[in-house]
């Protein structure tokens, strides 16, 4: 009858080290395949569609710092530019890297505010990748279908661009100043955010 017993506690333990043991193989394949990132974000990219985690809109009658315009980056041909070559407009600057979820979670709210701003003449946008291979964020944006404009990090200036964070995303004015800084993931679609930079536009 003991004996009986104690089989019988037995398999339950048994049963969790295998349940167990699966979940420590399915995240190390994720990890090792590359695609934690991509399941990860998946999951953010859920959270930011509740509508919950969206950049605070400040208001235009606020001073805005300057922004340094030394921050150069490199498009698809190689050549350097920086964002004084933007002067004149409103620039929405976004720093991200493949390799980073909350990245990836973020991408296609910045896709729907592009495909809705990008006829707006005084509107940039500039996608800045942190990604050594130049050459895996083209074939990421290719892959998702993504059409935003997109340049590889060169040098910045820790004067503004000072962030440890990705995705860290920037507004800047038409007149050089800093009107928002958003660190971390958020939902940029929203009625609220297109308005603001509509507004910026106009000025």
């Amino acid at each position: 009858m003991n004996g009986f017993m104690k089989e019988q506690k037995s398999k339950p333990f048994k049963r969790s080290i295998i349940e167990w043991g699966v979940l420590i193989g399915v995240i190390v394949l994720l990890y090792v395949t590359g695609w934690h990132t991509q399941v990860i974000g998946t999951m953010q990219r859920g959270l930011l569609a509740t509508g919950l985690i969206k950049p605070g809109i400040p208001s235009l009658t606020e001073e805005f710092p300057p922004a340094s315009m030394d921050f150069y980056f490199a498009d698809e041909n190689g050549r350097v530019v920086s964002l004084a070559e933007f002067e004149g407009n409103v620039v929405f600057l976004n720093v991200w890297a493949t390799w980073c979820p909350p990245c990836i979670a973020e991408m296609p709210s910045i896709q729907t505010l592009y495909n809705e701003m990008k006829s707006v003449d005084n509107i940039s946008f500039v996608l800045v990748t942190m990604d050594e291979e130049f050459e895996k964020a083209g074939q990421f944006m290719e892959r998702r279908g993504y059409s935003m404009p997109i340049y590889h990090y060169r040098t910045r200036s820790r004067q503004t661009y000072d962030s440890t964070v990705i995705p860290t995303t920037y507004v800047i004015t038409k007149d050089g100043r800093l009107a928002l800084e958003k660190r971390g993931l958020a939902r940029y679609d929203t009625p609220e955010f297109k308005d603001f930079l509509l507004e910026l536009a106009e000025l």
